[in-house]
């Protein structure tokens, strides 16, 4: 890798092409990964690319004026302390909200490179290009306002939000809901029955660590095996696996962790002051995300728990 400052003119005037070759493709990338779930969005993004194409052009036609037709391949991350982007198909699937605020990032690093390298330029065409296409950067920001007052009015704005909000609670809040409750009630019956017919802590532990540990695997494949989410919109299996079999797991180690307190009374208390705040964490995301009415969400999951966890209280004392 070499220093920024220690590339000449042409080495710049190259390694600019590159960039404005790369951030146009990531641009249309950002329209094509947004083009079915955000269409409106997309076409803000495709003319935002056709402005990268232009400034290649003009690049490209100063370059061949003073350097000839050969340009040598120079990269972002043949730059030291050079600006990296991340490729856009590594981070699918696109969020709205984030995508905006990478394409913000885009242009103020991009800005202050042009901005640095026609303070190094002495070539009068070339300084006045790259301070021109600083200060073009720099207006992106505003024409990105103008293209989405064109393309991307408040209705379909907040059409597309409501939108994001909604892919939001069918690729991660509900699997994480599913694991999340049957972590929560369906390991107390074993973790107390165990605690109930042994009184003895560490083995009441390991009891509720395999029954976690089993569960989460169990509904992570459950959840994935489920459904591709090609036609239900709920996203890719590898995600919503993952977070379903995570959550149940973290909902049955919750209450699992106080019995490596050696007292069996201060751990029972500990565990069930857990499932209480467990209970009334999922209550209030059944109202937060699933429109569930308050009174109706606190009552459903507190009964469903109070009735396993007597089971279990029930089964390990006969």
């Amino acid at each position: 890798m070499r220093s920024f400052s220690d590339l000449t003119e042409r080495e710049i005037l190259a390694l600019a092409i590159t960039n404005e070759e790369e951030d146009g493709r990531i641009y249309a990338d950002f329209a094509e990964g947004l083009r079915e779930d955000y269409p409106d969005s997309a076409r803000v993004f495709t003319a935002m690319a056709q402005e990268e194409d232009e400034h290649r052009r003009r690049l490209l036609d100063l370059y061949v004026s003073k350097f000839g037709e050969h340009i040598p391949l120079i990269r972002r991350q043949d730059v030291r302390g050079f600006v990296q982007r991340q490729p856009v198909w590594q981070v699918r699937p696109l969020g709205i909200d984030v995508v905006r605020e990478h394409a913000r990032q885009m242009e103020a690093e991009t800005s202050r490179f042009y901005q640095q390298a026609a303070g190094r330029s002495s070539d009068a065409a070339i300084r006045k290009l790259l301070g021109d296409l600083a200060a073009a950067e720099t207006q992106h920001e505003h024409t990105a306002e103008e293209l989405q007052r064109e393309y991307l009015t408040p209705a379909k704005r907040e059409a597309e939000d409501e939108s994001a909000r909604r892919r939001f609670i069918l690729q991660v809040v509900q699997p994480g809901l599913v694991g999340l409750m049957d972590g929560s009630v369906s390991t107390l019956a074993p973790v107390f029955a165990a605690a109930f017919a042994t009184q003895n802590t560490w083995n009441t532990f390991l009891v509720g660590l395999a029954a976690s540990v089993g569960a989460g695997i169990s509904m992570g494949f459950a959840e994935a095996l489920s459904d591709d989410g090609k036609l239900s919109g709920r996203g890719a299996p590898l995600l919503r696996g993952p977070i379903c079999g995570l959550m149940t797991t973290a909902g049955g180690i919750g209450h699992t962790l106080p019995f490596l307190l050696p007292s069996f009374w201060t751990a029972t208390a500990v565990a069930i002051a857990v499932v209480i705040v467990e209970l009334a964490a999922i209550a209030w995301i059944r109202w937060r995300y699933m429109e569930t009415p308050p009174f109706s969400a606190v009552f459903q999951v507190m009964v469903g728990g109070a009735l396993v966890f007597a089971a279990g209280i029930l089964i390990g004392s006969s």
